[in-house]
């Protein structure tokens, strides 16, 4: 039963993206396609059947997490890279910007350290994909010269 429990909060993760994304106005067929599942479990996720409520409640206090130990906990259940990188995406609870100092000296460390690969070079200095970032903060807690400050969007 232990064994199973990555599973079913996976599932969990899975229905509350679904959800998010129906609410976005993806189509089933495109949420399908998003979450690497058919389209009759997407239906059932969006009609409530065959739900574990307690995974989903699991599940949504993962998300809720800080953002590096929510990325974390989904690293741990999903195991895929691009899968996590996908789950976190659609999941995460807000979105976030990154603000690169002048005294980036373009070592490249934040762009080996950022497993949502959301941070590149471009002329010797870091830029931050703001669609892709997580809020994890690891890249602006190990830049060598303090260079990186990652902020919380406000909702307007």
């Amino acid at each position: 039963m232990v064994d199973d429990m990555p599973k079913h909060i996976e599932s969990g993760l899975k229905y509350l993206a679904a959800v998010k994304l129906k609410e976005q106005g993806e189509t089933q067929q495109k949420i399908a396609e998003k979450l690497d599942i058919d389209r009759s479990t997407v239906s059932h996720y969006l009609n409530g059947r065959n739900l574990s409520w307690n995974s989903i409640g699991v599940a949504k206090t993962i998300t809720e997490l800080y953002p590096i130990d929510f990325l974390t906990m989904v690293q741990v259940i999903i195991q895929d890279p691009i899968k996590v990188r996908n789950m976190v995406s659609i999941c995460r609870k807000y979105e976030y910007d990154g603000i690169i100092d002048e005294s980036c000296i373009g070592c490249g460390l934040c762009v080996d350290l950022c497993f949502m690969k959301a941070i590149s070079l471009v002329s010797l200095k870091a830029q931050i994909n703001s669609i892709h970032c997580c809020g994890c903060k690891t890249c602006e807690n190990r830049c060598p010269t303090n260079s990186i400050k990652i902020l919380e969007i406000e909702d307007d």
